[in-house]
């Protein structure tokens, strides 16, 4: 028999927390779904790195540091189509981490940069 993963105790302790806040009122009722939130966010980071996508999405442009090194410098172009694309996918990876149900994340992740 295995022990829990890391994901499924958060995922269980999410649980509880949604369970407690229906019983709590007031102040406790809202830390208990700021922390049920925050635990959303950790496993969400843990399933989709973020941090790496935006490595692979800046890579080409040698990392998140050269890439606003190159912007401040004027050696990269803040209109290049393929630079655009590349902070777009980052920050869509940190979005989806982050606030998932933005009201416009589904059409962002769909929308063709121009």
């Amino acid at each position: 028999m295995s022990h829990p993963t890391a994901l499924q105790l958060i995922e269980a302790v999410r649980l509880y927390l949604g369970q407690a806040e229906a019983a709590l009122s007031g102040r406790l009722a809202f830390h208990a779904k700021v922390a049920s939130n925050a635990l959303a966010i950790v496993a969400r980071e843990m399933e989709q790195a973020p941090d790496a996508a935006e490595a692979e999405a800046l890579a080409p442009f040698g990392g998140v540091q050269a890439v606003c090194e190159g912007l401040r410098d004027g050696s990269l172009s803040p209109g290049d189509p393929a630079l655009l694309r590349a902070v777009r996918e980052a920050a869509l990876a940190r979005l989806a981490v982050d606030n998932p149900r933005y009201a416009t994340f589904e059409r962002l992740k769909e929308r063709p940069i121009a």
